[in-house]
């Protein structure tokens, strides 16, 4: 048996990491905790009530929308891409979303000196292109 202390002792390098991706997230948009209106909790994780003080915390105290199921909202957004997608949407609303794919990922190059050059950063609308001519530094 472990007690909840003990769970969140052991786990908090990785509810950190959870913190990290919504910095991450917010960074990438250009945006601030502060621009945040609602925090809709989604996915298995934010059951966690350390996760969930972690995220109040980090949003100044903001209290956090549970009322929606979490795997339904994950199937729902599914559904509503895929309705986007197919030209099959009739509500007003639902035709001004705007779903962009992108790279979840920086995708690039191992070279010289253990360094990774790249080439299409994450975030990157996809489909994208990028061409980079790259040079041999040894023979073969």
């Amino acid at each position: 048996m472990i007690t909840q202390t003990r769970f969140e002792e052991l786990n908090m390098d990785l509810f950190q990491k959870c913190i990290e991706v919504v910095e991450n997230c917010l960074r990438d948009a250009k945006m601030d905790n502060s621009n945040i209106h609602d925090v809709v909790l989604v996915g298995g994780s934010t059951r966690i009530p350390k996760v969930q003080q972690l995220l109040q915390e980090f949003f100044n105290g903001k209290e956090l929308c549970k009322s929606i199921n979490q795997d339904e909202a994950v199937a729902y957004g599914a559904a509503v891409q895929a309705a986007i997608l197919g030209g099959g949407l009739g509500n007003e609303k639902a035709r001004d979303l705007v779903l962009a794919d992108v790279t979840p990922l920086s995708l690039g190059v191992h070279t010289k000196g253990e360094v990774m050059t790249v080439l299409i950063p994450r975030n990157t609308p996809i489909p994208t292109k990028k061409e980079k001519v790259f040079n041999t530094t040894m023979d073969d």
